[in-house]
């Protein structure tokens, strides 16, 4: 690769014998090496801040004692993982995790195949009403979670699915899917409409051209949607505490409420139960984390 400076020649009337150096330029868009620093600087703090609250949150998960983040400064010669042994042995944290992957996996594969379909067909066929029909999708995000909980509550009893998985991943669909429509349509709105006349052109079904030819392109979109609607099932607590009554079948969410009492509340075993919560997450974002980038860019490009 070329080097990012080039060195003037001495103008004509610049004499032989000037001993100053010849000038540089910088070529357009270089920064210079003050800039770079500030950036980088910049960069680390903001990286730091982030990452401090998780670091903190670890540090406070080896102290031996409720209280001990009132005095953190003693946790250092006490550190200990007994509060990580007496919440995986003591507790129904598999149930939480079992409850909360069932919820949260269910939510994705629904709701990314829902908001998938939908975002396309807005995005390639035009129906009466099909731009009304986004902003509706949209209007449902605007009422707040305790105007939704009385009505989604009869409607689930009526179906008979409270203290259903089942009923907890419809509830959640219902806050996914619309934004993950219009971001799927967005997505959509960038892939060539010549590829759809292609697959039809060699005999695909638009389902088929939908699977096999318009999906592989939209795998960033996707990473993005399934990333969402897991996120969005799998720390939820509204819901789940209104609609899960068995204890086996609450979320880590919801099971993270039983370290806390009226009078009593046992840090030191909730920020265990944090640390393990995250692990799952940052488990799925590592294998979504490749597209996670390219689809929240493309996804707006385009609208």
């Amino acid at each position: 690769m070329s080097t990012t400076t080039v060195t003037t020649t001495a103008p004509a009337d610049r004499p032989a014998d000037d001993p100053r150096p010849p000038r540089t330029v910088r070529r357009r868009g270089e920064s210079s090496p003050l800039a770079k620093l500030t950036s980088h600087g910049v960069l680390i703090v903001a990286s730091l801040i982030a990452l401090f609250p998780v670091a903190w949150l670890v540090f406070l998960s080896l102290g031996p004692d409720k209280d001990d983040y009132l005095r953190p400064g003693g946790i250092w010669g006490k550190m200990t993982l007994d509060n990580y042994s007496f919440v995986l042995q003591n507790t129904n944290f598999f149930d939480w995790l079992k409850s909360s992957l069932i919820v949260s996996l269910g939510t994705t594969v629904i709701g990314v195949l829902v908001a998938a379909t939908t975002g396309y067909a807005v995005s390639r066929m035009r129906f009466p009403g099909y731009k009304k029909f986004m902003w509706v999708l949209l209007v449902t995000q605007m009422f707040p979670v305790a105007v939704l909980m009385v009505p989604m509550y009869q409607i689930l009893s009526e179906l008979q699915l409270i203290d259903s998985y089942l009923g907890l991943i419809l509830v959640y669909c219902s806050t996914a899917v619309p934004y993950c429509a219009w971001l799927m349509k967005g997505y959509f709105d960038t892939i060539p409409f010549e590829i759809d006349e292609a697959g039809r052109v060699d005999g695909l079904t638009p389902i088929g051209t939908f699977a096999r030819l318009i999906l592989p392109l939209a795998k960033p979109g996707l990473a993005v949607a399934a990333f969402y609607s897991f996120i969005t099932a799998f720390g939820e607590v509204a819901f789940a505490t209104t609609f899960m009554l068995d204890d086996e079948k609450y979320t880590l969410a919801v099971g993270l409420q039983s370290f806390v009492s009226e009078h009593d509340a046992q840090r030191n075993l909730m920020a265990a139960t944090a640390v393990l919560i995250a692990i799952p997450v940052s488990a799925f974002f590592y294998l979504v984390q490749k597209n996670l980038v390219t689809g929240l860019t493309a996804g707006g490009t385009k609208g």
